[in-house]
């Protein structure tokens, strides 16, 4: 028999399981919202940023989302091969690579973004609405802003 006291209720009240909790409640909503429209949480993440913006190297577009570079090719390849989005040379400059959104892709961000926002209100669901943005704005205070995806 342990002696030991029971930290588990010390355990629960942490930050950090309370917000891996909340996070991995929200992956699996995203999961399946975003699964009718074909795309990851991730990939959805990569076409918010390339939406409305000039092209983007894919540096670029990694350094913002913070996902190192082998991570960001690998989700331009999956967004590329479902022809969400094109990959060409910069005009002005061949050794820069840009991506952009194509037709398809901007039509699979607007539903997916509808889906994500199912998946967000149904994990808020439990908060009104001046606590859900509460929250929002809290979030974005201590983790600053841009968070990485």
């Amino acid at each position: 028999m342990s002696t030991r006291p029971d930290r588990g209720g010390r355990l629960e009240s942490r930050l950090s399981t309370l917000l891996r909790r909340a996070l991995l409640q929200l992956e699996e909503l995203h999961r399946a919202h975003l699964a009718p429209q074909g795309v990851s949480a991730r990939q959805l993440a990569v076409l918010m940023f390339l939406d409305g913006r000039e092209p983007e190297s894919q540096q670029q577009a990694a350094r913002h989302l913070g996902v190192d570079r082998t991570t960001m090719v690998g989700l331009l390849d999956a967004l590329e091969a479902k022809a969400l989005v094109t990959r060409h040379a910069d005009a002005a400059d061949r050794r820069r690579n840009v991506v952009e959104l194509t037709d398809a892709g901007r039509t699979t961000l607007e539903r997916a973004t509808q889906a994500s926002d199912e998946a967000e209100k149904q994990l808020l669901s439990g908060l009104d609405a001046t606590e859900a943005a509460q929250l929002r704005e809290l979030l974005g205070r201590v983790g600053g802003r841009p968070g990485a995806v």
